[in-house]
């Protein structure tokens, strides 16, 4: 069931290219262009209930696989560290045509597209933070992601969790609800694994550029800013917990408060009306 899931969004979405590297982008609606940003270890498919929810709203959501995940490719020379990541990103906003957009991040998807914004200040309607991490010079990774990091253990543990117990690691350790289909974790799973066993997840997983240089480069795009951020998070997230994470997000961007959606990490499953519903009032706002 999970193989009919992935054909069919395969088939939802357009191929593109940017900075030679090939991927996949899934479109929905009209009006002022939204760029949805994923993390790990999942890809732009954890956004499909999103996408509609922004159209139903009067904006164009925008979905690109990152290098490495989903169906994009995965180049053996490639650099996966969230410089590596953010470089193709900005050349991908250039590829898809986007002059000026507002911008979702979620996960490792906050440090890689932070520094794009950083890089392009003028082009950004406004920010949201997603379940996302910004002091990451002190960032630690959950219990249930830290053993990809490591070379031999990770591979073991990749291989453990695939197919039937990957849909188990999400709904546990990740925080996704038990009103996802199995076939639709399952789904998660192929798209990790597709094509060279989860490879450059793996070195995506090692590639973490947690230091303080990294994290001055990020914090400049919610700080020294002309645009609008907000921070929406799933509160029972269990990895990045709303009380420290969510926290020095919201200080990071200096507002008052945190929008909370009763999710866990994975907050575009459970909850793709209301994160639609609070990124088209901010870009109302902006």
């Amino acid at each position: 069931m999970s193989r009919a899931v992935v054909e069919n969004w395969a088939a939802r979405g357009r191929a593109f290219e940017a900075a030679g590297v090939g991927s996949r982008v899934w479109e929905a609606g009209d009006g002022e262009p939204v760029l949805l940003v994923h993390g790990v270890p999942v890809s732009a498919f954890v956004y499909r209930r999103v996408l509609p929810e922004l159209a139903r709203r009067g904006l164009r959501a925008v979905v690109p696989d990152l290098p490495g995940l989903g169906l994009a490719d995965r180049p053996r020379r490639f650099d996966y560290r969230w410089s590596g990541l953010a470089a193709w990103l900005a050349a991908a906003v250039d590829s898809l045509g986007l002059q000026r957009f507002h911008l979702v991040v979620h996960d490792i998807g906050g440090p890689v597209a932070l520094a794009v914004a950083a890089r392009m200040p003028h082009r950004i309607a406004s920010i949201t933070l997603l379940n996302t991490m910004v002091r990451v010079a002190s960032f630690r990774r959950p219990a249930a992601m830290e053993p990809f990091a490591h070379p031999g253990i990770g591979e073991l543990y990749l291989a453990s969790l695939y197919a039937a117990t990957f849909p188990l690691m999400l709904r546990a350790g990740g925080g996704t609800g038990r009103t996802v289909p199995g076939a639709e974790l399952g789904a998660h799973a192929r798209l990790l694994m597709r094509g060279d066993g989860g490879r450059a997840f793996l070195r995506i997983m090692r590639g973490f550029e947690r230091t303080p240089a990294y994290e001055a480069r990020i914090m400049a795009a919610l700080r020294d800013r002309p645009y609008p951020v907000q921070v929406v998070w799933g509160e029972r997230d269990p990895g990045l917990r709303i009380h420290r994470h969510g926290e020095q997000a919201r200080a990071a961007a200096q507002v008052p408060r945190i929008h909370r959606l009763a999710a866990g990490h994975f907050v575009q499953e459970e909850a793709p009306a209301g994160v639609a519903a609070r990124v088209a009032a901010l870009a109302r706002s902006a």
